[in-house]
């Protein structure tokens, strides 16, 4: 059968908002078949109407085509998510300190670290991956952006010209 594709070269053919609709609404609609039942009448009506929201919502979200985003759009996303990042886990941070002292008003701070290293090290890692993104932003030249609009290039710095 070499006329017919595999299943693997028509996955990744597709575009990956496509991919993304498609896996969230075969997981959606497993998740729906199995919770219907189990809730009363009122509330399957609302889920469904949340289920065809969200199907419309992917739609839309399908068409868009990410080639045709420029980097100065870009730019404020990854200012965007650096921030979330940096804040989230700062506010996370705050949340397991507060934790620990009313869990564990006897330990100190260093004892609440060595027995809590786990939830610190994953929070400072997302905050230093935040810090990084932000960083990235920062050192960029001021006008890099538009210079690469302006010329044409895909990405921010100019692409090696074949010798």
């Amino acid at each position: 059968m070499p006329d017919q594709p595999s299943l693997w070269s028509t996955v990744f053919i597709k575009a990956p908002l496509v991919l993304l609709r498609d896996t969230e609404r075969s997981l959606r609609a497993q998740l729906l078949r199995g919770l219907v039942p189990l809730l009363p009448v009122s509330l399957a009506i609302r889920l469904g109407e949340i289920s065809l929201l969200a199907d419309t919502t992917l739609m839309e979200l399908a068409t868009i085509d990410l080639d045709t985003i420029t980097e100065a759009e870009r730019q404020s996303a990854r200012i965007q998510i650096g921030l979330l990042f940096v804040g989230s886990s700062a506010l996370s941070l705050l949340f397991l300190l507060l934790f620990l002292s009313i869990r564990h008003p006897h330990l100190s701070p260093l004892q609440q670290v060595s027995r809590y290293w786990h939830p610190y090290i994953y929070l400072v890692g997302i905050g230093v991956a935040g810090m990084f993104m932000l960083g990235r932003e920062a050192l960029r030249p001021p006008g890099a952006i538009v210079r690469s609009i302006e010329s044409g290039h895909e990405g921010v710095f100019p692409k090696k010209q074949p010798r």
